[in-house]
């Protein structure tokens, strides 16, 4: 999969107005797959109770389903578990906690948003970004 990003940031470093119509289909299997292998085994479960262990038993069957409900467009995300974790100024801050194939897309989606608008910005601007 990295190759088709890797695709998508030099069209978007080559050409600066173009624009992106369709991503959608980029989230597939190995792509999946890889933000699977990637994922933080250690974060906390979501509402489902799900962990990345427990999804990983039944990896291939699980992504194949997700998929295919993506492309049907019957996906729905899970209501995330609000927590609010304190501050050092004694107030707290909230925090949602997804389930675990919603951590999944959003980590798809991340890669494939940030292969788009990386090659955009100046190395000054440092918010959020790789590295």
């Amino acid at each position: 999969m990295g190759t088709k990003l890797e695709r998508i940031s030099q069209l978007s470093k080559e050409n600066p107005e173009m624009v992106f119509t369709s991503i959608g289909h980029l989230i597939n299997k190995d792509l999946l797959k890889e933000c699977h292998a990637k994922m933080d085994a250690d974060k906390a479960v979501g509402i489902d109770g799900v962990t990345k262990e427990e999804y990983g038993r039944n990896l291939e069957k699980n992504l194949d389903n997700m998929v295919e409900r993506l492309k049907k467009k019957s996906y729905k995300p899970k209501p995330a578990r609000r927590v609010e974790i304190p501050k050092d100024n004694g107030k707290t801050r909230p925090l949602s906690i997804y389930c675990y194939e919603d951590k999944l897309i959003q980590e798809a989606l991340r890669r494939i948003l940030e292969a788009v608008f990386e090659p955009h910005f100046y190395n000054e601007m440092m918010g959020f970004r790789p590295n």
